[in-house]
């Protein structure tokens, strides 16, 4: 039966207590494509972002409810969490600002933020004292980068001027993530490559894409020596990663 008709399949993954949040990059991915063509046609990009922002924001409350609801087991916690609020909320608040709604913006910062420190806890609980995530989970680790830098480059949108103190401090948050990430890389790999790396991805270019910003807004020193050390470095994992992907795909293990 063709993908498209497998219906079954998809209320499966749907109900998936892993695999479910991934469906949440789906409007996530739409706010992102707004985002690109806000430059060329500003009706199309609102529409987008309307759509995303909705589907986000309706998937999200969803998936919250369903954990407020209890009977989760602490095992099966990992940072794949933060893609069903936290993700969609700090894009939705960056793509809000850009198309001139700040309002809409600071709303949906302020959901991405407590969202990201309630499951922090929970997620870091679980690593703390659970055993270790099994070997193809654990690429779900990248995404443990991702909620400080994309917050700061949300929370950046929705200010202007010099970056003030908290900003700073959640670049320096990030910064710190992607040092115990790359401290975990041995452990990390004893996984083989798969798909499953791109959860990296997302982190890695907003930590790029936040220095740059910072340096933008007139900060100076360290951050630009930083700015351009995290640029080269965040091309050089992307780049790997998609090099990789393309490997597997000429291997046909690509989705296997």
């Amino acid at each position: 039966m063709p993908t498209l008709l497998a219906r079954a399949d998809a209320l499966a993954e749907f109900e998936h207590p892993i695999l479910c949040c991934f469906i949440g990059l789906v409007p996530v991915s739409t706010m992102f494509v707004a985002l690109a063509i806000a430059p060329y046609s500003r009706a199309i990009a609102v529409a987008l972002f309307i759509v995303g922002a909705i589907g986000q924001l309706s998937f999200g409350v969803y998936r919250s409810g369903q954990l407020w609801m209890g009977g989760r087991k602490p095992e099966i916690i990992t940072p794949i969490l933060y893609l069903s609020t936290v993700a969609g909320s700090f894009v939705g608040a960056i793509v809000a600002s850009t198309l001139g709604y700040r309002e809409w913006g600071l709303l949906f910062f302020g959901g991405g933020l407590f969202s990201w420190l309630a499951l922090e806890s929970m997620i870091m609980q679980r690593l703390y004292l659970l055993e270790a995530l099994p070997k193809l989970l654990r690429p779900t680790l990248g995404i443990q980068l991702a909620p400080p830098v994309v917050g700061c480059v949300a929370y950046l949108s929705i200010t202007s001027g010099q970056p003030d103190a908290f900003a700073q401090f959640l670049f320096g948050y990030g910064l710190l993530q992607a040092l115990i990430l790359l401290r975990l890389l041995p452990w990390l790999f004893q996984e083989p490559f798969t798909a499953s790396y791109w959860a990296f991805t997302l982190g890695i270019a907003a930590l790029s894409l936040a220095s740059l910003h910072l340096v933008e807004r007139a900060m100076t020193g360290v951050m630009q020596e930083l700015a351009l050390l995290l640029f080269i470095g965040a091309n050089i994992a992307i780049g790997s990663i998609s090099l990789g992907t393309v490997r597997l795909l000429l291997r046909g293990k690509l989705l296997s």
